[in-house]
Order: structure tokens, then C-alpha cells, then sequence
């Protein structure tokens, strides 16, 4: 049984073409959305978070909203670039979140991806300490965020305080009970796969590693998987963890599916740059159920993982994306052994 969910960037644009106009449009409808692939028997629902730009961003009313209007489906991000995070605020922002969604919350962090506007996080107030750069910063912050979801007080208590306060030192609220071994590090490096263990986090791989050895994507990050899983082992946790990966896959069942995505099938990896280094991304899948079951079963990563987010075209509206997502279900998931 492997757990199904979608990822959705949340653009929008004026484009005549788009279903999402605006921010509004896309707020709703990933509510909308996630109520259907609920109603499907999706598994998760996930969110990108990007800032200073025509994307979703400040992701914990949209989680709520979400966790209010369904009551099985995961809800997550994918991911929260935590160099522009207060970890105490956001701490209580998501302990609220996963009360609303009754413990449903599965939040992605990360360093975040390259960025709209140049280090957009000092304009959120914040800067590396010296002698670190933003990676560490990044990396701090979650430290901090992870050590307040514990629970433990650590805040000294006002002695004449405006309510009565329990004795000790203060935690922050509301805590959510389970919240920390439910959040995910977006690794894009086996290196950095080997830290999310070290650190007690799930694993979320996404569609493109920022490092390339020559060997196909799928194969690279399947040992990206077992590195994360080895190095697990070896820092001793006792609960079992879970890792994500993130694919793009269109069944062409349909006129409208083969208008869309006919030219998409048959294409290989990609190897780019980012951030000055070289990177590799994995394909698109887009054929029929057939080829693609037969494509699919020969993905080594997909196989070592136990989540798998179908990134989703967002502005071609609710009605599209449910389709997309219950052809997987349907046609592909019970022939891979998915379902």
C-alpha cells in the first residue's frame, strides 16, 4: 500500500487560458480540491510555498482551512523555506493547524528553492549570524522549531501575570501532541538526506536533485532513499520514518489529456544548473495507463518510497486535477501494486 497525495505550486495568472486569476482563485480552489481528492480516496494534499511571487505562500490558513473542511486526508507543504520563518510563531501556527485538522498536519521544511527577489528573507527581517551563510541559518531555524514542537517549557514565567499560569517554566501553545515526528526535510543531496536522519525527520525528495553522477534520476534518488534509511538506523530512532517522492504523471485517457500532455511522454531526464551547481530532474510520465505501468514499475525511487505526490497543473482548475488524480487511482495504482 503506498499513500497517494498531490503537490500543487498554487500559481495563478491573467491569462486567458488560466483557471486561477487570482490569489483568491487559487486559495479557494485548493480548498475545493482537496475535498474532492478526499471524496477520491487520495491520501494527501500538499502545498509549495513560495515567496514574492504569483504562487501560494504563507501557508497556515490555507492547512487549516483545509483540515475544517475535510477529516481523513493528510495535509501538508512541500516546502516551507524556513530561512524566512520565525520558529516560535510558526510553531504556533501550526500547533493550531494540526489541532483543526485533529493531527493531520505533515509539514515539508527545507533551505527553500531559488528565489524571486534577491535574499528575500532579509526583507522578512532576517540574516545569517556571522560566520554562517543562509544554509545555516536555515538549519537553526529549524532546530529551534523542532526543539519548541517537544513540548518542554523553556520560557520564564511573568511572576505577576495578566492569567494565572501553571507552575514551571512555559511552553508555547496550543501544542499539538505527535506533530514533531510528523515533519518532513526537503533534501535535495544524498548528503543532506543523510542529515534529515540525523535529525530525526522524514525524508521529502522531489522531482530534481541538486547534484549529478551520471546515472538516471530515478536510480540516484532511490540511493538517496537508502542513504536517508541506513543513516536512520544508525542514529538509533525507534520510530519508523517515512519518505516522499514527487513525480509529474498524466494517464492520456482523453482528447482533452492528449491535448494537454500527447507531447509530454517519451522524454528523459534533465541536467541543469541551480544555485551555480549542477542538477539533475527526473521526467514527466504522459501515455497511456499501459505505458505508463510498465514505465513506472521500472522506477527504482518511486518503488523505495512510501508517498508519492503527483504534481499537479493548478490553473487548469478543480474539475481537471480530480480527473487526473482518480485515472492514477484507477488506472495505474492497482496494476503497480499501489492499490
Amino acid at each position: 500500500m503506498k499513500k497517494i497525495g498531490f503537490l500543487s505550486f498554487g500559481h495563478w495568472s491573467a491569462s486567458p487560458q488560466s483557471q486561477t486569476r487570482s490569489a483568491s482563485d487559487v486559495l479557494h480552489q485548493s480548498i475545493d480540491l482537496a475535498v474532492a481528492a478526499e471524496e477520491l480516496g487520495v491520501d494527501g494534499a500538499y502545498f509549495r510555498v513560495h515567496h514574492f511571487a504569483q504562487q501560494l505562500a504563507s501557508p497556515f490558513p490555507l492547512l487549516a482551512a483545509v483540515g475544517a473542511r475535510t477529516s481523513r486526508i493528510e495535509i501538508g507543504t512541500g516546502v516551507i523555506d524556513m530561512r524566512y520563518e520565525n520558529p516560535l510563531y510558526m510553531a504556533e501556527d501550526a500547533g493550531a493547524a494540526d489541532l483543526i485538522s485533529d493531527g493531520r498536519l505533515q509539514l515539508g521544511v527545507s533551505r527553500g528553492s531559488p528565489e524571486q527577489v534577491i535574499d528575500g528573507y532579509r526583507y522578512f527581517g532576517y540574516a545569517p549570524a556571522e560566520g554562517t551563510d543562509h544554509a545555516d541559518m536555515a538549519r537553526e531555524h529549524t532546530r529551534v522549531f523542532l526543539e519548541v514542537l517537544e513540548g518542554n517549557g523553556f520560557a520564564e514565567p511573568n511572576p505577576r501575570p495578566m492569567f494565572p499560569n501553571p507552575p514551571g517554566l512555559l511552553r508555547i501553545e496550543p501544542h499539538a501532541p505527535g506533530l514533531r515526528d510528523r515533519i518532513w526535510w526537503g533534501a535535495g543531496t544524498r548528503q543532506t538526506a543523510e542529515w534529515t536522519a540525523q535529525q530525526g525527520m522524514n525524508l521529502m525528495s522531489s522531482t530534481l536533485l541538486g547534484e549529478d553522477t551520471g546515472v538516471p534520476f530515478h536510480q540516484l534518488q532511490a540511493e538517496q532513499i537508502e542513504r536517508f534509511r541506513t543513516a536512520w538506523a544508525e542514529a538509533g530512532h525507534t520510530r519508523t520514518p517515512r519518505v516522499s517522492v514527487s513525480r509529474s504523471i498524466f494517464p492520456i485517457v482523453s482528447d482533452l489529456d492528449r491535448a494537454y500532455f500527447g507531447r509530454e511522454g517519451g522524454g528523459g531526464d534533465q541536467v541543469g544548473y541551480i544555485d551555480g551547481g549542477k542538477a539533475r530532474f527526473g521526467k514527466t510520465y504522459a501515455g497511456s495507463p499501459e505505458r505508463l505501468i510498465e514505465e513506472l514499475a521500472r522506477d527504482e525511487a518511486v518503488a523505495a518510497a512510501d508517498t508519492l505526490l503527483l504534481t499537479i497543473p493548478n490553473q487548469l482548475g478543480v474539475d481537471y486535477n480530480a480527473h487526473v488524480l482518480e485515472t492514477v487511482l484507477k488506472e495505474l495504482a492497482p496494476g503497480l501494486g499501489w492499490r
